[in-house]
């Protein structure tokens, strides 16, 4: 009768700790920036924060930036960082929504989605004296591509990370 009872709490131990490893594999490969984002080629640009979201597992925000001919970018980005390390630099959710308020103009560091379109990673915030807002990614440089039109999109020329190289 013991032998009975140990085997369902063994055999529910070992799905709970194969479950557990196969959740923290999950998290652990989330995702790599690179993969998604051209990371390798960084613009700047000045936008006004429309929203902003602190929120797991990375922030997000929409802005607008004026391009040619006062022509409006509606953009949407996701921030590089995560909200607990942007606590741990002081950027607690208060301040962080404080400082980047909808209608905040902001200059930022952006990597384009490869799949092209007004999507990106920022990398980095600026305000308009050139402190960096939320800890992002201090340090950074890019192309100034502030006006014109789409930023850098990708070229369609370029191997994504697991396509077969072209000849």
């Amino acid at each position: 009768m013991h032998l009975a009872f140990e085997t369902p709490k063994r055999a529910a131990g070992i799905a709970l700790s194969l479950l557990g490893c196969i959740a923290g594999a999950a998290a652990w490969a989330h995702h790599g920036s690179s993969i998604s984002y051209d990371t390798a080629n960084l613009w700047t640009t000045w936008a006004t924060v429309t929203q902003f979201n602190y929120r797991n597992p990375h922030p997000t925000m929409t802005f607008d930036r004026v391009v040619a001919d006062g022509e409006i970018e509606h953009w949407v980005g996701e921030l590089l960082t995560n909200p607990s390390t942007m606590a741990r630099q002081g950027w607690t959710r208060r301040r962080t929504l404080e400082q980047l308020s909808p209608g905040t103009r902001v200059k930022l560091f952006v990597a384009t989605s490869r799949a092209g379109g007004f999507s990106g990673i920022v990398m980095k915030v600026e305000d308009e004296n050139g402190e960096e807002i939320g800890g992002v990614r201090p340090g950074l440089e890019g192309a100034d591509l502030d006006g014109v039109p789409g930023g850098l999109q990708p070229s369609g020329e370029e191997v994504l990370p697991g396509q077969p190289v072209r000849q």
